[in-house]
C-alpha cells in the first residue's frame, strides 16, 4: 500500500469509525449531565440556529463570490469562504455535539478566517506539487523523420 493510501485509508477510518464513537460518547456524557430530554432539545436547537446561520453565510459568501467574478478579479478567498461554508454545512448535518461545534467553527465569520488561511495553504502546497514534474506533461521522443520515397 502506497503512503497516500494509507493515508487515505486513516482519514476514512477516522471519520466512519474513531468520529461516530466520539459523538456518541459526547451525546451520552452531555446526557448523563442536563438528561436525554435537553439533550435532544439542545441537538434540535443547534441544528436550528445552524440552519440559520448557513443560510445566512452562504448567501454572503454567494454574493461576494459574485462581485469579486463580475468585477474580474479572482476570487480565491471567496471561493474558499464558499468551500468551508459548504463543509461547515455538511459537518452541522450529522446529529452530534462535536461535529456541530467543527460546523460552527467553519461558518462562524470570526473563525472562518484561521480555517480558509489553511485550506488556501493546503491548495497552494497541492497545486506547485502538481506543477513540479508530479504530473508531467505529453511524452517528447525526439527522432529523424526519414521519407521513404
Amino acid at each position: 500500500m502506497s503512503w497516500r493510501a494509507g493515508r487515505a485509508a486513516a482519514l476514512l477510518f477516522l471519520v466512519f469509525v474513531v468520529m461516530p464513537i466520539v459523538e456518541i460518547v459526547v451525546l451520552i456524557q452531555v446526557g448523563q449531565v442536563i438528561g436525554p430530554w435537553w439533550t435532544i432539545l439542545l441537538l434540535v436547537l443547534d441544528s436550528v440556529v445552524g440552519a440559520w446561520l448557513i443560510k445566512r453565510e452562504g448567501r454572503r459568501a454567494w454574493r461576494a463570490l459574485r462581485e469579486r467574478v463580475e468585477s474580474g478579479r479572482m476570487p480565491a478567498r471567496e471561493l474558499a469562504d464558499g468551500v468551508l461554508v459548504v463543509l461547515g454545512g455538511a459537518l452541522m448535518l450529522s446529529p452530534g455535539f462535536v461535529t456541530d461545534a467543527l460546523g460552527i467553527l467553519l461558518i462562524l465569520p470570526v473563525t472562518r478566517p484561521l480555517f480558509r488561511s489553511l485550506l488556501l495553504s493546503y491548495a497552494g502546497r497541492q497545486a506547485v506539487r502538481r506543477t513540479n514534474g508530479t504530473r508531467p506533461g505529453p511524452r517528447v521522443i525526439r527522432g529523424e523523420v526519414v521519407d521513404e520515397q
